[in-house]
């Protein structure tokens, strides 16, 4: 993702301080849904990738919540986490009232003891963190049979790319899931308030 700058940075990534971004973070279009365009392109997806009864839903690395807003909006109970106390204020600002908590900790050992979900909702986190392989298999354990991973991510920046290819995502996931579907993102510049050329994608994957 970019910041406000245009620099690419990501959730997590150890040279951002996520409590000085979290005033601007909701000024990136795909950050804080503020368009109404963008607020629905995002809320489709999410609708069509969760559950289509009321689930529980941990939001790892949320930043503001928008994501998490989505999901309440749609009826799902959400557990939401982020390790920047600015990030977890403004989170539990927006979903005040709503059926959600928001508690401060690590993406890759939140902390919600032993708890189960029906989803794992992770956006622009996983490629930041040094074993993927082992957060993945470590977020497995937070799910209940039958729920499923709900993992936004991609590569970004032409000259020097970072992020994890969907292909690559999809061999992490394959010994965890028996059903594992990539859908491209790039194509639809409204989720992300213009046009963009990288590589954007989803992966759902039931376990």
């Amino acid at each position: 993702m970019t910041n406000e700058t245009g620099r690419t940075v990501a959730p997590d990534t150890p040279e951002v301080d996520w409590d000085a971004e979290a005033a601007a973070f909701d000024d990136e279009p795909d950050h804080g849904l503020r368009d109404p365009e963008v607020r629905a392109a995002w809320a489709a997806r999410l609708r069509s990738w969760l559950p289509g009864r009321p689930a529980d839903v941990l939001d790892l690395g949320c930043g503001t919540g928008s994501l998490s807003l989505l999901a309440v909006e749609q009826g799902h109970r959400v557990t939401a986490v982020d390790s920047s106390p600015a990030m977890v204020e403004r989170a539990r600002a927006k979903l005040a009232g709503r059926d959600a908590r928001v508690l401060r900790g690590e993406a890759a050992t939140p902390p919600v003891e032993q708890r189960r979900h029906d989803v794992v909702l992770v956006r622009h986190v996983l490629w930041t963190l040094p074993d993927p392989a082992g957060v993945l298999r470590h977020w497995r354990t937070l799910l209940r049979p039958g729920g499923r991973f709900v993992l936004v991510e991609g590569v970004w920046g032409p000259l020097d790319p970072v992020g994890i290819p969907a292909d690559r995502l999809a061999a992490l996931l394959a010994p965890l899931s028996p059903a594992v579907r990539v859908e491209r993102l790039s194509d639809d510049p409204l989720l992300w308030g213009r046009a963009v050329t990288d590589e954007r994608y989803a992966v759902v994957a039931t376990v």
